[in-house]
């Protein structure tokens, strides 16, 4: 693995290693700008009407030069029609494949039943779409679906504050060629702003990525900015390289800190 380039496990897809998301609706303009720096995995929802109207005008041209992730949200009444929800999003992109199909929000095991894996298998065996996956904050469980091989993809949380994932996901990555997408670097800004009690340097976005992607089992670190402006920053401290050993040792202990402040939603 090179720094800024992985293979997304075993769909063999070379992705930058930064990929993009536009959760906080950062405008048409950023997302092709993101694209024309080179970035090439969009995550994509429901709602993200920014991103679905850019890779609209994109795909014509660059299909294939793009990883569409998007995929059906858990619901805690019950799941949504999963082939209803694919189409859906087939018709909000304006293409023909969806990449990597994901069933998003998944808080514990039985919110993923083998049945509903079973769906998604299907709907990759039938060609529906290129690659399956689960997005979770139960890192027990993603090492579970890691270990057992039905999914081809898995997006978890992983921070510095929440480094868990080293011990209960990645171990078991290898053994299927499990791809790993993480997000939530910052932790939602908390691993930029001071906790109470800490008297040293206050990390940068920059930092909070460069310390996810430090970790060669994660093949791909989303980044939300909120700007063009934001996006220019974080590809800038991206482009710079790995974190130093001592700056890795600096934003563990600062996770650490961010940690014992934790937030019912954090």
């Amino acid at each position: 693995m090179l720094w800024d380039r992985a293979r997304l496990g075993r769909t063999n897809w070379s992705v930058l290693r930064l990929g993009f998301s536009a959760s906080y609706r950062p405008g048409k303009k950023t997302v092709h700008r993101a694209f024309d720096e080179g970035m090439n995995f969009f995550f994509g929802f429901g709602m993200d009407t920014h991103l679905s109207a850019a890779l609209r005008e994109i795909f014509p041209s660059h299909r294939d030069e793009v990883i569409l992730a998007t995929g059906a949200y858990n619901f805690i009444w019950g799941h949504p029609s999963i082939r209803r929800t694919l189409e859906k999003r087939l018709r909000q992109f304006r293409t023909d494949r969806i990449d990597l199909f994901l069933f998003l929000g998944v808080m514990k095991p039985g919110e993923f039943p083998d049945s509903l894996v079973e769906e998604f298998v299907a709907l990759r065996d039938e060609g529906k779409v290129r690659a399956i996956g689960v997005s979770t904050h139960h890192r027990k469980f993603a090492g579970e679906l890691a270990a057992r091989g039905d999914l081809d993809v898995l997006m978890i949380r992983y921070n510095a504050a929440h480094p868990g994932a080293e011990t209960d996901i990645f171990p078991h990555l290898a053994r299927h060629d499990t791809g790993c997408v993480a997000y939530t670097a910052t932790r939602w800004t908390a691993m930029m702003r001071r906790p109470k009690g800490w008297d040293a340097p206050v990390p940068t976005a920059g930092m909070a990525y460069r310390w996810v992607l430090g970790n060669p089992d994660v093949d791909v670190c989303l980044t939300a900015p909120r700007s063009e402006k934001e996006l220019v920053e974080n590809l800038r401290a991206f482009r710079e390289g790995p974190l130093a050993e001592e700056e890795m040792a600096f934003m563990r202990r600062f996770g650490d800190a961010v940690h014992r402040q934790r937030s019912w939603f954090m």
